[in-house]
């Protein structure tokens, strides 16, 4: 099976979240981008990769804004069903923008990477990377690998959501727009390819907006039905 969580930046607990608790050895759970497990190198850092790698599911991710892209960049870049990732740890995974993995039987598009909405903050505080910002060469080889499908695929991932979609949401934000390249460059992938469904993380929001897209926090859902995967109620005995 396949899930679809919300960014996690670099917070270990919500692995223990007890609905993953079923996941299964030949099951992946991906995340949409600001994985933020792969920072600054510290063996703190590497003791907590490897804690991670000890879960029996694969762990996928999409990179966010929120990442340290010059270790990413770094990495060997390898072929894993049908799309080029980075391998972070045992069954960790970086999948790479502008990519179309086929996982059981189901062709899903990636495409990481956004514009900081703190950027002047981040930027005073040198954590800023202008590799956040997707290239023209990933966009366009994106693109070009969605024809290759006939601009048909099952599941679309991104950071970012498409420009209508993040207006809608941000509709109650006075002053705040925040529509990038980015987000004009999905509208016009969601106007062109055919797909059942659209997760994305960027705006930390758990809410699904139509039959076919889903903004992700910490929820969980199978990204096949687009179900989302509930909490289990406890009961005081």
């Amino acid at each position: 099976m396949i899930y679809v969580t919300g960014d996690t930046h670099a917070v270990l607990s919500r692995f223990d979240d007890p609905r993953l608790n079923a996941l299964k050895k030949d099951d992946i759970l991906i995340v949409c981008g600001d994985f933020g497990f792969l920072w600054d190198g510290s063996k703190e850092e590497m003791n907590t990769l490897k804690k991670l790698a000890k879960k029996k599911y694969t762990i996928c991710f999409i990179d966010g804004t929120h990442e340290n892209f010059d270790m990413l960049s770094k990495l060997k870049v390898k072929k894993w069903h049908g799309g080029k990732v980075h391998q972070i740890a045992g069954n960790i995974l970086h999948l790479m923008r502008g990519q179309v993995f086929e996982l059981e039987g189901k062709k899903i598009f990636t495409m990481g990477g956004g514009e900081s909405p703190d950027i002047e903050i981040r930027f005073e505080m040198n954590t800023w990377s202008e590799k956040e910002i997707p290239t023209r060469d990933e966009l366009v080889e994106g693109v070009d690998n969605l024809q290759k499908y006939g601009g048909k695929v099952d599941i679309i991932i991104t950071h970012e959501p498409p420009a209508k979609i993040k207006e809608f949401l941000l509709l109650d934000r006075v002053g705040v727009t925040g529509i990038t390249a980015i987000n004009t460059y999905l509208e016009d992938v969601g106007k062109t390819c055919e797909f059942e469904h659209w997760y994305f993380g960027s705006l930390h929001l758990d809410k699904v907006i139509s039959k076919t897209h889903i903004s992700l926090f910490s929820g969980i859902f199978n990204a096949v039905t687009g179900e989302e995967i509930k909490k289990q109620r406890s009961f005081a005995q």
